[in-house]
């Protein structure tokens, strides 16, 4: 079934060295959206969570929030490294804007991410844990958007079958419009106290008919409905499909609607819009 590009997961994960959670959130996008919230000192997990975004989700906006809250009485230390290369740059900085001395307050460059860490925390396995965490919370995000997804299929399905019965209905009709159309104009004739040449007469009725056929657009929406059938059965992204052929039937309908040879014809093309306009809004969510 296909699948909706609304949806919410959470999971969370506790270990020696705390607390992990992370939080999903999905709505309807165009293209794939992501937006990314990393702890400090995660950062550096920063393309792998990306790449496993992008692995799993197609289209969408997508808010991933990762929560890191460290066990407590830990102790903390200093990235002596990192600590050393600060220092070194803020010497060659000095020296080339020419400050001289300057006053320095090491509170600011505890800040500076990265600079302070928590010890003995293994660093190897903390990374693995987020990204396993992760793959656990896509799973459940894609579990909803698919539950939503098959809500949406359902009503998808129930207006492709309201479009089938009011084309059924107008392919039965055909034969009265027909009828109708030629009394007419044998009606017209008569009012004109004319006497026609009989293929002259046969002549302009086939043109009028062919004008208010629409047996041709009967056939191109029975073709787009079983389609649509086809595509609402695949778990792909088949959002782009479903929008171009709601675009297709909208395109049907309003040559049916110029179409309309009587009151029948005008009500059930009518009717068309209505419908494909409200699959055309549900499909927005579909990805």
């Amino acid at each position: 079934m296909i699948r909706s590009m609304t949806g919410f997961a959470r999971c969370e994960s506790h270990g020696a060295w705390g607390t992990l959670a992370w939080e999903l959130r999905t709505v309807n996008h165009r293209f794939l959206d992501v937006g990314l919230r990393l702890p400090e000192g995660l950062g550096a997990l920063e393309t792998a969570v990306r790449a496993s975004l992008q692995k799993t989700l197609v289209r969408g906006r997508v808010d991933a929030w990762l929560r890191f809250q460290p066990a407590a009485g830990g102790s903390l230390r200093l990235n002596t490294a990192l600590a050393t290369e600060l220092h070194g740059l803020h010497g060659e900085l000095t020296d080339i804007w020419e400050l001289g001395e300057t006053a320095f307050n090491p509170w600011d460059a505890l800040r500076w991410p990265g600079l302070v860490q928590a010890s003995g925390t293994d660093t190897e396995a903390l990374e693995a844990e987020v990204l396993a965490l992760l793959d656990r919370a896509l799973t459940e995000l894609q579990e909803a958007r698919e539950r939503e997804g098959a809500a949406l299929a359902q009503l998808l399905l129930s207006r492709v079958d309201a479009i089938a019965g009011q084309t059924a209905a107008l392919r039965n009709h055909l034969p009265d419009l027909e009828k109708a159309l030629r009394e007419r104009l044998q009606a017209r004739l008569q009012e004109l106290a004319q006497q026609v040449d009989a293929g002259r007469w046969e002549q302009e009725l086939l043109f009028y008919l062919q004008r208010q056929d629409v047996a041709e657009e009967l056939d191109r929406l029975d073709t787009h409905l079983t389609e649509l059938r086809r595509i609402l059965q695949r778990r792909e992204a088949v959002g782009r499909r479903l929008d171009f052929l709601m675009q297709e039937l909208n395109r049907e309908a309003n040559t049916l609607a110029s179409k309309a040879g009587d009151s029948q014809v005008t009500f059930a093309s009518v009717e068309l819009k209505v419908l494909i306009e409200q699959m055309r809004e549900q499909v927005q969510n579909v990805e």
